[in-house]
């Protein structure tokens, strides 16, 4: 959740492509929505987006990694995380 300042509204320039101004008039009209409520809700769903993405991203190197530990060569491999952190645990002792 925001808190009132951050909620404040700011105005900066943009510049877009003819065609994106003619489908948002067209969107704006259409539906009688304010433009600057449409660019807003698209940043936000956009940046939801790729916030997700780099998470599903992370998890992914993160399971990957994972996955090598468990499968090391060059000691006897690790078959459940319960073993990779019992021995964690013996070498930090």
């Amino acid at each position: 959740m925001h808190n009132i300042t951050q909620l404040a509204k700011q105005q900066i320039g943009l510049r877009l492509p003819k065609y994106l101004v003619d489908e948002l008039e067209s969107l704006s009209k259409e539906f009688s929505l304010n433009k600057t409520d449409i660019i807003t809700e698209a940043i936000c769903a956009y940046i939801q987006e790729q916030k997700a993405q780099l998470y599903y991203d992370r998890f992914d190197d993160g399971c990957k990694e994972l996955k090598s530990v468990l499968n090391r060569t060059n000691k006897e491999p690790l078959h459940s995380l319960d073993a990779l952190i019992d021995e964690l645990e013996d070498t930090n002792a």
